[in-house]
């Protein structure tokens, strides 16, 4: 149990709660969440008003947050995995009925690949762009795509494809599907793109800021846990590069040095330079989508949280995205997590007030992931009965 400086202790009883966690991984989503925290929280405080807003950060559960946050509708499309063969893949309709919210990783994930078989010269983003196109189906104009865990290296040439974009040879040959082909690449048709596209704004909620290309670009930074050998990151960098001046000779557009370009395999690259994306981290987008301002403005304590709170926090995790904006409405924020880390502390300076965990003792990780629920809900409750008591105490 951890506390900075700041924290005040106020209580009454139409006290006005947020409650915005993301998930902890590999035990409860960010709804269940959410819901265990409420449970606790309310054993004490049962006259509270409560909102509970599943949170994300543009990685995997985003789709599920965001539709359950904003009571929108889950759907399934079949669309092509990363290795040609076809999958099932989940996106969603936000509650407002003209947002989509797509994870790349649902039709390109490294997941649907077996280690294997994991060959970035091979895996294709084709299938991310028919769920685009399933999204512009059911008439969307606003489209968020949360990239990351893709297990594709070929900077959305397979998404352009699928959207109807002709990637040709010196033959004028289409070009095979996958990171390796782009080699190839002579010319890029977009007579063809899609025209509902035009009608559509982008936004690309980005978990890293790595340019396309060089040393820190796509290639060298994530091509080898998608199954590249140290030849192979060398000859994707390679494709990689040339795919960029291929695309500045179409359109004028400059996208191999541009923060977050390398997002996704490269597929930041292609949003930003066909689609006009605007590349954010992924929890401001989904602060935005869920319209948390709106909560904030009569928030009296938020509580959020994750599976582990630690130093890396601050770059772009949900805990510390929903402080800094809960700080602009001089809120109260507490956070709990599965684990605190002993370099946590830096969250301090970025608007959370207080940090807990969840575990009770010593205890195995299985333990600790299966019984995260229940150690949530008695948390919550504990942090509402301290709560409690020194507001009693500051009267």
């Amino acid at each position: 149990m951890l506390f900075s400086g700041s924290l005040k202790l106020s209580v009454n009883k139409s006290m006005n709660i947020l409650i915005a966690p993301d998930s902890f991984k590999e035990s409860l989503s960010a709804s269940a969440v959410a819901q265990a925290i409420r449970s606790g929280f309310a054993e004490i405080f049962p006259d509270a008003n409560y909102v509970c807003l599943p949170m994300a950060d543009g990685g995997e559960g985003t789709t599920a947050s965001l539709v359950a946050a904003t009571k929108g509708e889950l759907y399934t499309s079949e669309v092509m995995g990363p290795l040609g063969e076809k999958v099932t893949a989940s996106w969603g309709i936000l509650g407002n009925q003209h947002s989509a919210i797509i994870e790349t990783a649902e039709a390109g994930g490294l997941h649907l690949v077996p280690k294997c078989r994991r060959n970035p010269l091979l895996t294709t983003s084709f299938g991310t762009g028919e769920l685009i196109k399933a999204a512009l189906d059911h008439g969307v104009k606003h489209i968020i795509l949360g990239l990351g865990g893709s297990a594709t290296n070929d900077a959305g040439a397979g998404l352009l494809q699928a959207l109807g974009a002709k990637l040709l040879d010196r033959d004028k040959q289409p070009l095979s599907v996958g990171g390796g082909g782009l080699s190839e690449l002579h010319s890029i048709d977009i007579s063809e793109l899609d025209p509902r596209l035009a009608g559509v704004k982008f936004a690309a909620a980005c978990d890293v800021n790595n340019p396309l290309t060089g040393p820190a670009g796509a290639s060298y930074t994530y091509a080898v846990q998608k199954g590249a050998t140290p030849e192979m990151v060398a000859q994707l960098d390679k494709n990689l590069a040339h795919f960029a001046e291929i695309i500045f000779q179409t359109n004028g557009c400059s996208v191999s040095q541009v923060s977050g370009a390398g997002a996704a395999g490269g597929i930041g690259a292609v949003l930003l330079a066909f689609f006009n994306a605007e590349l954010k981290p992924g929890i401001e987008i989904v602060l935005d989508a869920v319209d948390i301002n709106r909560y904030l403005a009569t928030t009296d304590l938020l509580i959020t949280g994750e599976g582990r709170i630690d130093s890396q926090s601050i770059y772009g995790k949900t805990p510390v995205g929903v402080a800094r904006r809960a700080k602009d409405f001089d809120c109260q924020v507490l956070a709990i997590a599965g684990c605190v880390s002993d370099d946590a502390d830096v969250v301090y300076e970025e608007g959370i007030d207080a940090m807990f965990s969840i575990v009770r003792g010593v205890v195995s990780l299985e333990s600790a992931l299966a019984d995260a629920e229940v150690n949530l809900q008695h948390c919550a409750r504990n942090i509402a009965k301290v709560w409690l008591l020194g507001a009693q105490i500051r009267r």
